[in-house]
């Protein structure tokens, strides 16, 4: 059984690895982290995500929450990350990162992290959406010298970054194939949780490639699989590639 914490356990996603780990029996949740100001602060988490008494605290106390703790999951935002890194790094305690909207900078200081500790970082914990990834690296390797590509996402209006991580791995992962730089279009419309699309538009063909994530719950389940693979690993930087086994 693997014992972890969750980082922002109170808010959209954290509630949903909440509640989707402590149906899972080969997780068991030791800890819920929350910011200083949080009206869940001190609540029972099973209250918070509606599953009955769980005897886990909602805390504000990095060190008190990583105690005993496997692995911290932490979809939180860049500075609160960032300063879980850090506490993670010090206590030796594996992560498995799902923020986005981090800098070059930030995700600098998570690779030296990870000189110390496992981590699997990726923006996008969506199972379908990472072997995606490979099916776009295959067709912009065979189509891209003759195929224009674009890449599309569409996220709710109240994500802050734009375009999102995964359009700009998507887009990232394109160049590196075929050293073609694919222009994102990046829309944010209502409540859509994040769907993505590559068009590659040739002469006498077209081929669309899409992803459309129906709730959270498809990074949650992700994210619960990759904290799973990174317990007992050596320190490294993981990603969803590594823990789906698609390398």
């Amino acid at each position: 059984m693997v014992r972890i914490g969750i980082a922002g356990a109170c808010g959209k996603m954290g509630r949903r690895i909440a509640v989707l780990a402590a149906a899972d029996p080969e997780i068991k949740i030791i800890s819920a982290l929350e910011k200083e100001d949080s009206p869940e602060k001190g609540k029972d988490l099973g209250d918070v995500i509606g599953a009955g008494k769980m005897d886990v605290p909602v805390m504000t106390g990095t060190d008190e929450a990583l105690r005993d703790t496997e692995c911290l999951v932490d979809f939180t935002l860049p500075g609160s990350t960032l300063e879980h890194v850090a506490v993670c790094r010090e206590k030796k305690v594996p992560m498995v990162i799902g923020t986005t909207g981090l800098g070059e900078e930030a995700e600098d200081v998570i690779g030296e992290a990870s000189k110390e500790i496992p981590i699997v970082f990726s923006p996008n914990m969506a199972i379908g959406v990472n072997v995606l990834f490979n099916i776009v690296s295959e067709a912009a390797r065979v189509l891209g010298r003759d195929f224009s590509i674009k890449v599309d996402e569409t996220h709710h209006v109240h994500k802050k970054d734009s375009p999102s991580g995964t359009a700009k791995m998507i887009a990232k992962i394109i160049r590196e194939a075929s050293g073609v730089d694919a222009p994102v279009k990046a829309f944010r419309e209502g409540e859509v949780i994040g769907n993505h699309g590559i068009v590659f538009d040739g002469e006498y063909e077209n081929l669309e490639i899409r992803h459309d994530a129906k709730s959270r719950d498809v990074f949650a389940a992700g994210a619960i699989k990759a904290a799973k693979f990174v317990v007992g690993k050596k320190p490294g930087l993981y990603n969803m590639t590594d823990v789906l086994g698609l390398r």
